[in-house]
C-alpha cells in the first residue's frame, strides 16, 4: 500500500527509510517507512502519530486516574476533549478512525450514555480492550467491541432509547494510536423518532452542555460537509459557551462526498472555531483502516478542490497530531490549578471533620462537652445581647441584638410620646373643666382638687397600659429567637441534644415575659396609685407653661381678641371656653399645664424603667436563667439527660461519612498528581 510523497519531501532525508519512533533508542513500537523507487511511502501498520513522546503519558495517565477517581464529583474540573456533533455527523466514524476499531451504528442515536474512551499506543502487536462501568470491568476484543458496547449501554441507560448520564469507559491498548482520552456524548437530534424520549433534545443538550461549559474542556466539533456549519446545532451550543471559540476544533467529515465549498468554508471560519478545521475522509464499507488513510491521503492529494486545502489541515493522522498537541498543552496548563484545588479542598474537609464532634463513650465525656457548650452560647449571647460585637453573624441584622434592642426601646419610646403630642386635639380645657365640676366640693375656693388630677391621670396612663405588656412580648419573643439560633448553632453536632436545647429555650422564655408582664403591669400600677416627682424638670415645665396664663386669661375675657392661642409648643382654640366662669377655667388651665409637665415626667420614667428590666432580665437569662432551665430540662424523667449526647445523630454519623471518602479520594489524588510530577522531575535530570 502506498502513499505519494513529495520530491522535495524526500530530499530532506538522508536515507531512504524513515522511522516513526518515541527517541533514538531502540523500542517497540517503531515504525518504518519503506521509500521504493517509485518515491511512495509503505503505510502498513503506521501509527497516527509520527512521534510518541514519554512525557505526555504519564500526563494523561494522572488525568484518566483522577477521572476513576471521580474527583470531579468534588467540584475539581478536568481537562477533557468532549466530542460533539449532530446526528448523522460522522461522529462515531472520526473515533473509528482514531481508535482503529469499529463503534456500534443504528439508526437513531448510536451513543446514549458519555462515553470515556481512552486510547494508548501499546507495543505488543495483541490489541487490549476492556469496558468499565457500574464498578465492573469486561474484557473484550475488536470482534465484540461493539456487541458489548450496546450491552454495557442498555444495562446503563435501559433497553428502549433513552439517555443517561452515568459513565461507560472504553479502554483501547492498540499499536498505532494515539495517546488520547476523549468523551464521545449523544449526537443531537430535535426530532424524536424510533420510541425515542419525547424531551430527548432537552436531555441531549443538558448533558453536552455539562461537559462543555467548564473552561477545561476542549470541544472536539464533528461537522458534515454537506451542511451549512452556521446552522449546525452543535455549533451554536458550542457558541454558548465558548464564545470566542479558543477552546473549539472542528472536523468535517464526508469531505470526499461534498468536496464544493469546502475550502471556503473552513478558511472564511464564519463559524469561529479558533483552533481551527480538519478536513478528514470517512472509512467506507469493508475498507481496513489502512486502506482507508491510503485513500484519504491520496483525495487530498489528487482531487481538484480538496488538494487546494492546505495540508496542515486535512487527514486523520493530522487530527490525531492536533488533539495530542492540545492534549498536552490544556494537561500542562490545568495541572497546576488542579493541584490546588486538590490541597484547598483537602484542607477544607480535614478541617470539617476536626471540628466535627468527636464520639463520646462516658457520661463525664458528655458532661464535659456540654459545658462547653453552654460556656459557648453564654459567650455568643454576650457579645450578641449585651456587648455588641457581632463578629459571628456580621451579616445577619437579626442578630445584632443591642442595635435591635435599641430599635424597639426608641419604637416604644415614639409610641409614648405621641399620647403627649396629641395636646392639641379635642376641645382644649373641656375634660379638666367636667373632671373639676365633678369633684367640687365644700371647702376654700380656688385649689386644685388632687382627686380631679389623679381621676385624669388614671384615664392617661390607662391609655397607655397596653403599650408596655405588648413591649415586653414583642421582646422576649425576638430575644427567644436570637436564644434558640445560638443554642442550635453550637449544638448542630449533637442533635439529641437540640430538641432538650429548643424546649428549655421555649419554657424559660415563657416564664421570662410572664414575669415581665407582672412588672411592667406593676409600673403601670403604680403611676396611677400616685403623682410623685423629685425631678426638678416637673417645675419648670410648668412654669414656662403658666407663663402663658395672662395670654391666654385675655383671650377667654377680651371677645374682640383671637379664639386661638399658642402656649409653647401646643396650638389651641379657646372660643368655646368663653362661655365658662373665668375662676374654673382658670383652673382647668392650670391642672392641664401641671398634667402636660408630668406626663412627659411619666413617660420617660416608663421608658427608663422598662430599660432598666429590660437589661437586668437579659443579664440574668445569660448568666444564670439559661444554664439552670437547661439543666432542669435534661434531668427531667423526660429529658434524656446527659447520656443523650452518646448517641451520635444519623445526620453528623453520614457526615463524617461522607467527609472520610472526600478526604480519601482527594488524598488519593493527591498521591496520584504526586507520582506524575515526580516522573516528569525524573525526566527532566
Amino acid at each position: 500500500m502506498a502513499l505519494t510523497a513529495t520530491k522535495s519531501s524526500a530530499s530532506k532525508s538522508a536515507s531512504k527509510r524513515r522511522y516513526y519512533s518515541s527517541s533514538d533508542s531502540d523500542d517497540d513500537y517503531s515504525s518504518v517507512v519503506d521509500e521504493g523507487a517509485s518515491g511512495t511511502l509503505d503505510l502498513h501498520h503506521t501509527p497516527l502519530v509520527s512521534k510518541y513522546d514519554d512525557r505526555i503519558r504519564p500526563l494523561l495517565n494522572c488525568v484518566d486516574n483522577l477521572r476513576h477517581l471521580k474527583v470531579m464529583q468534588e467540584g475539581i474540573q478536568l481537562p477533557t476533549i468532549v466530542v460533539v456533533g449532530d446526528q448523522s455527523s460522522g461522529k462515531s466514524s472520526v473515533l473509528e478512525s482514531l481508535a482503529r476499531i469499529s463503534l456500534p451504528r443504528a439508526q437513531g442515536i448510536c451513543t446514549r450514555v458519555p462515553l470515556i474512551m481512552r486510547l494508548q499506543h501499546h507495543a505488543d502487536p495483541r490489541p487490549q480492550l476492556h469496558l468499565e462501568y457500574n464498578n465492573k470491568s469486561v474484557v473484550t476484543d475488536e470482534t465484540r467491541i461493539e456487541e458489548d458496547i450496546i450491552a454495557a449501554t442498555d444495562e446503563i441507560a435501559g433497553n428502549g432509547k433513552g439517555i443517561s448520564h452515568t459513565l461507560l469507559t472504553l479502554i483501547v491498548k492498540k499499536r498505532g494510536v494515539p495517546d488520547l482520552t476523549m468523551v464521545d456524548l449523544p449526537g443531537i437530534t430535535r426530532v424524536p423518532v424510533h420510541g425515542q424520549p419525547e424531551d430527548i433534545y432537552e436531555q441531549i443538550s443538558a448533558i453536552i452542555t455539562e461537559y462543555i461549559t467548564p473552561e477545561e474542556s476542549i470541544i472536539l466539533n464533528v461537522l458534515s460537509a454537506s451542511v451549512d456549519f452556521s446552522t449546525c446545532e452543535s455549533i451554536r451550543m458550542s457558541q454558548r459557551v465558548d464564545i470566542t471559540g479558543q477552546r473549539t476544533l472542528a472536523v468535517v467529515t464526508k469531505a470526499d462526498k461534498n468536496p464544493e465549498g469546502l475550502l471556503e468554508k473552513v478558511t472564511s471560519n464564519d463559524v469561529n472555531v479558533g483552533l481551527g478545521y480538519i478536513c478528514v475522509r470517512n472509512r467506507v464499507g469493508k475498507e481496513s483502516y489502512e486502506e482507508a488513510r491510503i485513500k484519504e491521503a491520496k483525495l487530498f492529494e489528487t482531487h481538484p478542490l480538496l488538494s487546494l486545502v492546505d495540508k496542515s489541515m486535512v487527514g486523520v493522522p493530522v487530527l490525531a497530531e492536533k488533539l495530542v498537541e492540545i492534549q498536552s498543552t490544556i494537561i500542562s496548563k490545568c495541572l497546576p490549578d488542579i493541584v490546588t484545588k486538590i490541597n484547598e479542598k483537602l484542607t477544607g474537609y480535614v478541617d470539617q471533620l476536626n471540628k466535627l464532634p468527636r464520639k463520646m463513650t462516658s457520661v463525664a465525656e458528655a458532661m464535659t462537652a456540654f459545658m462547653r457548650i453552654i460556656g459557648s452560647v453564654k459567650e455568643s449571647l454576650r457579645k450578641i445581647l449585651i456587648r455588641g460585637e457581632f463578629e459571628e453573624y456580621p451579616d445577619v441584622k437579626s442578630m445584632h441584638g443591642t442595635a435591635r434592642l435599641s430599635e424597639m426601646l426608641n419604637e416604644y419610646f415614639f409610641k409614648l410620646q405621641a399620647t403627649a403630642d396629641n395636646e392639641g386635639n379635642g376641645f382644649f380645657l373641656m375634660e379638666e373643666i367636667r373632671v373639676l365640676e365633678e369633684a367640687k366640693g365644700i371647702g376654700l375656693p380656688n385649689f386644685l382638687p388632687r382627686a380631679a388630677f389623679l381621676t385624669i391621670l388614671n384615664r392617661r396612663v390607662n391609655g397607655i397600659s397596653r403599650m408596655p405588656v405588648e413591649f415586653v412580648g414583642n421582646l422576649w419573643h425576638y430575644i427567644e429567637d436570637v436564644l434558640i439560633s445560638v443554642l442550635l448553632r453550637h449544638s448542630e453536632n449533637y442533635p439529641p441534644l437540640q430538641s432538650s436545647m429548643r424546649r428549655s429555650a421555649h419554657n424559660l422564655m415563657a416564664k421570662i415575659k410572664v414575669a415581665s408582664v407582672n412588672r411592667v403591669t406593676e409600673m403601670v400600677e403604680m403611676e396611677k396609685m400616685t403623682d410623685y416627682t423629685c425631678n426638678p424638670e416637673y417645675t419648670l415645665i410648668w412654669q414656662k407653661l403658666m407663663a402663658h396664663e395672662q395670654t391666654f386669661m385675655e383671650a377667654i375675657i377680651d371677645h374682640s381678641k383671637s379664639g386661638k392661642i399658642n402656649i409653647e409648643w401646643l396650638n389651641y382654640e379657646v372660643e368655646h371656653l368663653r362661655k365658662y366662669g373665668v375662676d374654673v377655667v382658670k383652673q382647668a388651665f392650670d391642672m392641664k399645664m401641671r398634667m402636660i409637665a408630668y406626663w412627659k415626667i411619666v413617660l420617660r420614667r416608663m421608658v427608663d424603667c422598662m430599660a432598666l428590666h429590660m437589661l437586668f432580665s437579659i443579664q440574668n437569662l445569660v448568666n444564670r436563667d439559661m444554664e439552670v432551665e437547661i439543666l432542669e430540662e435534661l434531668m427531667a424523667p423526660y429529658g434524656g439527660g446527659i447520656e443523650r449526647m452518646l448517641e451520635e445523630a444519623p445526620m453528623v454519623a453520614g457526615k463524617r461519612d461522607k467527609l472520610n471518602r472526600s478526604i480519601k479520594l482527594l488524598r488519593d489524588s493527591k498521591e496520584v498528581v504526586a507520582n506524575v510530577i515526580d516522573q516528569i522531575a525524573a525526566y527532566g535530570d
